[in-house]
C-alpha cells in the first residue's frame, strides 16, 4: 500500500475509508461474512489512530492467516524483524534464534509475526520453510523504508530492518514490535550525517518498539537527542531510568521515563494510540544482569572494530554487520551469546506487553455478545476440542491384503483427526466454529495450519519438543479399514489448564463437541463448564479404546449427544457396568436390536445416541416427537416415549471408495449444522448422510468442495429418500 493511499485514508471520511478496507482481502481466498463483520468493527475502533489494517493480501503485502485472524479478534500479536536472520547472526545460530524467539512469544500467549521480504512480497508472519530460506540465503538484502520500492519492483528477497518491520507491522495492525536493538546516530555522525532510518521511522509510525536500547557501537547520547527531536517517547522498562546499551544494562545515559511492568507499558501504548500522534514509542529493556558482558571488554572490542572498519573504508549499512561480527570474534563469542540472551529477554517482555495490551482492550470494550434469544437462521458459535492428525491412507488394489509382504496399492496424505474433521466440516458448511487442539513445532504442524486456513485455529497450540500427531490407515480394495497405526502422544497435551483459557468461549457456545483423543480430565472439565452454563455437549468417542473416557465418572451425565459405533457403544456399556453381547451381531435386524438395547440406559441422561453403522447407515435413539427422534436440546424432563429410527446409508461403490476415515465425522458435522439451524430431524440426518457419502469418495476426510448446497437433501439429492424404520423402546 502506497503512502498516497495512506494519505487518502487519513483524509477521507470514515465511510469511504471503511469501504476501501473491506475490499482488502484477509487471505487469498474469500473470507466469510463473519470475518468481514469483525473486520468492520475493528476498523470502527481503530480508524482514527491506525490508518493501516490487518489482513492486507493484495499488492506487495501478505499477512499470514494466523496473524490476520488474531489481529481481527483482538488477540495479542508481536511483530519480529528479520535482519537478525539475514545479517545479524551466522547460520545456524540465526535460524535457531529466530525459532526460539517465536516460541518464547507463544509462551507468553501471543502470536509471533516475523516480517520478511520474499520474492518481492512483504510477508507478515513466516512459515518454518520461509524462515529457513532467509537464514540460508546469501543474496538477501537489508530492507529499510528506502529499499522497499526497489526490492518489491525487482522481486527480490531480504530481511526487514527496524524501519521496514515497523511499516509492515503498522499496515497489519500490530502495535507491538520486538527487536534486539535499534539503529541510531553513528559515531562521528555530526560530520557524516550517518543516521539510521529507524529513528525517523519511530517519529512517524505509531508502533511500540521493544529493544535493548541502542546498539552500543553507536553514539547513544546523540541518538537520544535525535529521538527527542523526532518526538519519540523513550522509556526504560524496569525500576530505574538507566538507558541500556544493548550488550550492557547501563550506557551512562537516562531515559526521560520508566515503566515497571507489562500493565504500565500497555497503558502507555494505549495512551499513545489514543492521542493519534502517529509517532512511536521506544521501550528500552536492559539485558538481564547475568547475561551482561563485561562493559570494558565490549567497549575495547568496539573501538578496535570501528578502527578496522574505518581503515577498510566500510561505510553506511555495511558498518553495523561488520562491527557486530568483528566484536563477536574479538570477544570469542561472548557478544553473540549476550545478543541471543537479550533477544530472548526482549521477546518475553514484548509478549507480556502485547498480552497486557490485548487484555486491557477487552476490559475496556467488553465481550462482543448479542443479548437475548438468537434469531432462527443465525449462525451460533460451536467450540470443538479434539485431535489433529496428519493422515496417510494406504489402499490396497487386491481383494485380500497379505501381511508380512508388500501389497500393491496407493498411498495419499491428508489432514485428519476427529476433532479437526468435525471443525473442518462445520466451517465448510458455514458454521462459526472455534477449534481447540495442539500440534508440534514441526513441518507437519506448519502444513496443518496452511491447510486449515479456512478454519478458526486460534485455539490450536504449537508445542515445542512435541511431534504433530500422525496416523496411517491401511484399507482394503472395498474401503474397509484393515489396520491403523497412530503416533498421537501430543493429544495428551490438550490439558484442562490449556483449555481453561477458552472458558468464556465454552460457556457462551451454542454447542460444544469433544472427541475421545483428549485426556479424560479435560473432558471432565469441559462437561463441568457446559453443565454450569447449560451448553449442549456432543461426544465423539473416536475408537473403542477411548470411548470410555467420559463414563469413568459422572461427566457423561452432562452429555447431550454421543455418536458411537456398535463396538464403542459396547465399551461405554461395559464401563458403566452394564451387560454387553459377547460377540457383535452381523445381520441388520440383530444389529438394530442390539444398538437400541445398548443405547437405552444412556438415554436416562442423554438427549440422543447416534449409532453409526458403517455401510448399513445410522440409528438415532431418543425421545419420540412428531414422527421422529427429537434432536433439539430439551429444556424439560423427557415426556415422550423412547424410540429408535433407522436410516439406511447412501451407497458408494467400492471402486469409488477412497477414504473411510472421515465419513463418521462428516455425518456428525452435517447433523450438528442441521440441529443448530433448527431443521427437522430427517433433514439433519439426510444432510449428515450426504456429507458422509461425499467423504467416502474423496482422498480427504472432509471433502474440500463441501458446501451447504452440496449436502442439503432438497438440493443435492434428487431421488426420494427411503422412509426410516421406527423401533419402539421399552420404558
Amino acid at each position: 500500500m502506497t503512502d498516497t493511499l495512506l494519505l487518502v485514508l487519513h483524509t477521507c471520511c470514515f465511510k469511504n475509508a471503511l469501504k476501501m478496507f473491506i475490499r482488502v482481502r484477509l487471505d487469498q481466498v474469500s473470507l466469510k461474512k463473519r470475518m468481514l463483520g469483525r473486520l468492520s468493527k475493528h476498523l470502527r475502533r481503530c480508524i482514527s489512530t491506525s490508518p493501516c489494517k490487518c489482513g492486507l493480501q493484495d499488492g506487495p503485502f501478505s499477512v499470514h492467516p494466523d496473524v490476520s485472524q488474531a489481529v481481527v479478534e483482538g488477540r495479542p500479536v508481536v511483530a519480529l524483524e528479520s535482519t537478525i536472520i539475514t545479517h545479524g547472526m551466522p547460520y545456524p545460530h540465526n535460524l535457531s534464534t529466530a525459532k526460539e524467539v517465536e516460541a518464547i512469544v507463544r509462551e507468553q500467549g501471543a502470536i509471533p509475526a516475523t516480517v520478511g521480504v520474499l520474492e518481492g512480497r512483504v510477508h507478515v508472519g513466516l512459515s518454518g520453510d520461509e524462515l529457513d530460506f532467509l537464514s540460508r540465503s546469501k543474496t538477501s538484502l537489508k530492507v529499510s523504508r528506502r529499499d522497499l520500492p526497489y526490492v518489491i519492483s525487482k522481486g527480490l528477497s531480504g530481511g526487514t530492518t527496524v524501519s521496514g518491520t515497523m511499516i509492515a507491522a503498522h499496515k497489519a495492525g500490530i502495535p507491538v514490535f520486538v527487536t534486539g536493538g535499534i539503529g541510531g546516530v553513528h559515531r562521528d555522525g555530526e560530520n557524516t550525517l550517518d543516521i539510521s532510518a529507524d529513528l525517523t521511522e519511530l517519529g512517524r509510525t505509531p508502533i511500540a518498539v521493544v529493544s535493548a536500547g541502542v546498539k552500543s557501537i553507536l553514539d547513544i547520547g546523540r541518538t537520544l537527542e535525535f529521538l527527542e527531536t523526532q518526538g519519540v517517547c523513550v522509556v526504560t522498562y524496569g525500576h530505574s531510568k538507566n538507558f541500556p546499551a544493548f550488550f550492557t544494562s547501563q550506557s551512562g545515559y537516562c531515559s526521560p521515563y520508566h515503566v515497571s511492568n507489562p500493565e504500565e507499558a500497555a497503558e502507555l501504548i494505549a495512551g499513545n494510540l489514543s492521542l493519534g500522534l502517529q509517532s512511536g514509542l521506544l521501550l528500552a529493556v536492559p539485558i538481564p544482569q547475568e547475561h551482561s558482558a563485561t562493559g570494558g571488554e565490549i567497549e575495547d572490542a568496539i573501538q578496535r572494530a570501528l578502527a578496522e572498519a574505518n581503515s577498510k573504508d566500510i561505510k553506511g549499512r555495511d558498518v553495523t554487520p561488520f562491527i557486530l561480527q568483528r566484536v563477536n570474534e574479538l570477544t570469542k563469542g561472548k557478544s553473540l551469546q549476550a545478543n541471543i540472551a537479550l533477544i530472548h529477554n526482549n521477546a518475553k517482555v514484548g509478549g507480556q506487553i502485547a498480552r497486557a495490551l490485548s487484555e486491557r482492550k477487552q476490559r475496556k470494550t467488553g465481550p462482543q455478545r448479542k443479548e437475548g434469544k438468537k434469531e432462527k437462521g443465525h449462525d451460533p458459535n460451536v467450540v470443538v476440542v479434539g485431535g489433529i492428525n496428519v493422515d496417510f491412507i494406504a489402499k490396497g488394489k487386491t481383494k485380500t491384503l497379505l501381511f508380512g509382504q508388500t501389497n500393491p496399492g496407493s498411498v495419499c496424505q491428508s489432514f485428519g483427526g476427529v476433532g479437526r474433521n468435525i471443525a473442518d466440516c462445520l466451517s465448510r458448511l458455514g458454521q462459526e466454529c472455534l477449534f481447540i487442539s495442539a500440534v508440534g513445532a514441526d513441518s507437519h504442524g506448519d502444513a496443518v495450519f496452511n491447510y486449515c486456513k479456512h478454519m478458526n485455529t486460534s485455539g490450536v497450540a504449537k508445542l515445542r519438543d512435541q511431534r504433530t500427531a500422525t496416523y496411517c490407515a491401511v484399507i482394503t480394495e472395498s474401503g474397509e479399514l484393515s489396520l491403523g497405526l497412530g503416533d498421537m502422544d501430543i493429544h495428551q497435551q490438550i490439558k484442562e489448564q490449556y483449555v481453561s483459557h477458552y472458558e468464556e468461549q465454552l460457556s457462551a457456545a451454542s454447542l460444544v463437541c469433544v472427541d475421545g483423543n483428549i485426556p479424560a480430565s479435560t473432558i471432565k472439565y469441559v462437561c463441568s463448564v457446559a453443565k454450569k452454563h447449560s451448553v449442549p455437549v456432543w461426544f465423539e468417542p473416536t475408537d473403542a479404546d477411548k470411548a470410555s473416557k467420559p463414563f469413568l465418572c459422572e461427566s457423561w451425565k452432562a452429555l447431550t449427544y454421543t455418536s458411537p459405533n456398535l463396538a464403542e457403544l459396547c465399551t461405554i456399556n461395559h464401563t458403566l457396568g452394564l451387560p454387553t453381547p459377547p460377540v457383535l451381531p452381523e445381520s441388520l435386524e440383530e444389529v438394530l436390536s442390539c444398538a437400541a438395547s445398548l443405547s437405552r440406559p444412556l438415554l436416562e441422561h442423554l438427549q440422543c445416541v447416534v449409532v453409526t453403522l458403517g455401510p448399513m447407515g445410522v440409528l438415532l435413539c431418543g425421545e419420540h416427537e412428531a414422527g421422529a427422534v427429537n434432536l433439539q436440546p430439551r429444556k424439560h424432563r423427557r415426556k415422550g416415549r423412547l424410540c429408535a429410527f433407522y436410516y439406511p446409508a447412501l451407497t458408494v461403490p467400492s471402486e469409488e471408495t477412497v477414504n473411510v476415515s472421515g465419513a463418521g465425522d462428516s455425518l456428525a458435522g452435517g447433523m450438528m449444522v442441521g440441529i443448530l439451524r433448527g431443521w427437522d430431524t430427517h433433514t439433519c440426518v439426510h444432510t449428515g448422510l450426504q456429507a458422509a457419502r461425499l467423504s467416502l469418495s474423496s482422498p480427504h476426510p472432509i471433502v474440500p468442495t463441501l458446501t451447504l448446497d452440496s449436502v442439503h437433501p432438497l438440493r443435492a439429492h434428487t431421488q426420494p429418500w427411503p422412509q426410516p424404520t421406527c423401533l419402539w423402546m421399552e420404558a
